[in-house]
């Protein structure tokens, strides 16, 4: 049993034992202990209790959520003016009244002693009260018991409210589930979109080695294979230990300089400690795979500048390359660095900075992620 419902139970326990004690008020003016003890151990005092109990589940357990909820309104009503002619007539507050020998508080007449001799005929008027009969408004054989109406509307008002904040608590759950399931949805989409992107540069970088009958071709498809066991096995949650990012990205560094000529400078450095620190995967991937693939050339020297430095609160990233005008595609702002955004937004809300220039014929990428 969760909390909730334990603290749920304990909140009615407690709301109807502050109930049940407000008729022994009303039990105990005027009387000894004995009386009024024999009153509450009754059998009237717990049916009255019991009654109002019922009567309370009932509405807000069964008729207000099966036939409110359900839009069968006229259903509703009828019950509720069943549930209304049941109380009127059993009375329950004048029968617990009664029983603790108090005068009925909904009207009924005290008593009136034949004692003194009937008035000469003639004495009275028609319709007048002789000075030993009941007034004529106690003659009735119904009496209204408007305490037992007052307590039936306050229970049945507690109850709708109760059971209207319940269910408007369980919509708003299962709109955030919903939004819940829908981001991680969202999510995996975008992950799914990324893994493909990533193995397929790099399958073509290894090609490029095979063609050219580079004596490492062997050595990176091992890399792949290492970077490929990471992705299709770790990088499925959504955080990872940041030590396994690093190794992964050295891995597709590695493979990277395999096919770099003299005229690029690989600047790759990562400080801090990264032991007790976590990463969501791939995230820096995207800038990386765009450094190596819009920042060489064959015929111009360039430097490629890749640093991560971790702290105790945050993990920083930074690169940057040259801009070469012939590889000058839109790519920059397409589909890569589009899902990586919507991937920080999700996973890191309010806690990254992300930076992207390209003037002065560089491009340079900023990114701050907070614990």
């Amino acid at each position: 049993m969760t909390r909730a419902k334990v603290s749920a139970i304990i909140i009615h326990i407690a709301a109807w034992l502050l109930f049940m004690s407000f008729p022994i008020l009303f039990m105990n003016q005027g009387k000894d202990l004995e009386t009024a003890m024999a009153a509450i151990t009754s059998g009237v005092y717990i049916k009255f209790c019991l009654f109002y109990v019922v009567i309370f589940y009932l509405n807000a357990w069964y008729l207000f959520p099966k036939l409110y909820f359900k839009k069968k309104y006229l259903i509703y009503c009828l019950s509720i003016l069943g549930l209304l002619f049941i109380t009127l007539t059993l009375q329950p507050f004048d029968g617990l009244m009664e029983k603790n020998g108090e005068p009925d508080r909904g009207g009924r007449p005290p008593q009136y002693h034949q004692e003194m001799p009937p008035p000469p005929e003639g004495m009275h008027k028609a319709g007048e009260n002789h000075p030993g009969a009941p007034p004529q408004e106690y003659r009735s054989g119904y009496r209204f018991d408007l305490n037992s109406l007052i307590i039936f509307l306050m229970v049945m008002g507690i109850g709708i409210a109760l059971r209207t904040i319940r269910e408007w608590q369980l919509t708003e759950k299962r709109a955030i589930l919903a939004e819940a399931e829908r981001a991680n949805a969202e999510l995996s989409f975008l992950k799914a979109q990324i893994n493909p992107h990533f193995l397929y540069n790099t399958l073509n970088n290894i090609y490029t080695l095979c063609i050219t009958g580079s004596e490492n071709a062997a050595e990176s498809i091992m890399k792949l294979s290492n970077i490929m066991r990471y992705v299709t096995d770790e990088a499925e949650v959504d955080f990872v230990p940041l030590q396994g990012e690093i190794d992964c990205i050295e891995n597709f560094i590695d493979l990277q300089k395999l096919r770099l000529g003299k005229k690029v400078t690989l600047v790759y450095e990562v400080t801090g400690e990264t032991a007790g620190h976590t990463i969501s995967p791939l995230i820096l991937m995207t800038f990386i795979e765009n450094v190596f693939k819009y920042g060489l050339s064959n015929h111009l020297e360039t430097q490629i500048t890749i640093t991560i430095n971790v702290e105790a609160d945050k993990i920083s990233f930074f690169s940057q390359n040259s801009i070469f005008e012939h590889k000058r595609i839109d790519n920059r702002k397409g589909l890569g660095i589009s899902n990586t955004r919507q991937r920080l937004d999700h996973l890191y809300p309010g806690r990254y900075n992300l930076s992207i220039n390209d003037q002065n014929e560089m491009f340079s990428v900023k990114l701050t992620l907070h614990s």
